[in-house]
């Protein structure tokens, strides 16, 4: 299993906008724009797919992350880039049936041209993007220590509390631990160019 870390980015910048189709019925939505989350405490993006082993192992916490952040005003958006001709069971469709499997209560959008995980420069599944209530980043690392195949258990802990730390308007680290997890899987081969050689 060939892993592909986070690319980093700069903290403080700002949220590249985006509008995307929602394949998650139980969300209600068709459409989901950041403009709609104006009026959250803090807003997660994470860039995670179907078939990916990371995001699999992790993916029971991610939904029990969501559903302990709402009621806080923390929301969560996830992102498949896959390229879904290639890769099948990341097709509109697929993610469908995997949002209602797993009892996803946040918004699974399909960035088909992958224009918005280029604009955040996602590199890997999973790969998240925390941002405060003015849309600015402030953490871009890893939901825990835990790797599939490892020993450590998933908690989540370094996502938890960088969300508690927002929420209670206090400063994150600067130092933060990449995300780890497969590549996304870029159409024609072609990867962005600040793609991890």
């Amino acid at each position: 299993m060939v892993s592909t870390a986070s690319t980093m980015g700069s903290l403080g910048s700002p949220a590249p906008t985006f509008c995307l189709p929602d394949t998650n019925p139980a969300a209600g939505e068709q459409m989901v724009s950041l403009s709609d989350y104006t009026s959250s405490s803090a807003l997660l993006i994470a860039f995670i797919c179907n078939h990916c082993p990371y995001v699999i192992h992790i993916r029971e916490a991610l939904v029990q992350f969501a559903k302990d952040y709402a009621p806080r005003g923390l929301a969560l958006v996830a992102i498949s880039a896959n390229d879904a001709d290639n890769y099948p069971d990341d097709s509109p469709a697929k993610m469908s049936e995997s949002a209602i499997r797993h009892g996803f209560s946040f918004p699974y959008l399909y960035d088909e041209d992958q224009s918005v995980a280029k604009a955040y420069r996602a590199a890997c599944t999973p790969d998240f993007f925390l941002f405060d209530s003015e849309m600015h980043l402030v953490y871009r690392g890893q939901f825990d220590a835990s790797r599939p195949k490892s020993n450590e258990p998933v908690t989540g802990v370094d996502l938890r509390n960088a969300a508690d730390a927002v929420l209670a308007g206090s400063v994150i680290a600067d130092e933060q631990i990449p995300s780890v997890g497969c590549n996304i899987k870029w159409k024609d081969g072609g990867a962005p160019d600040y793609f991890p050689a």
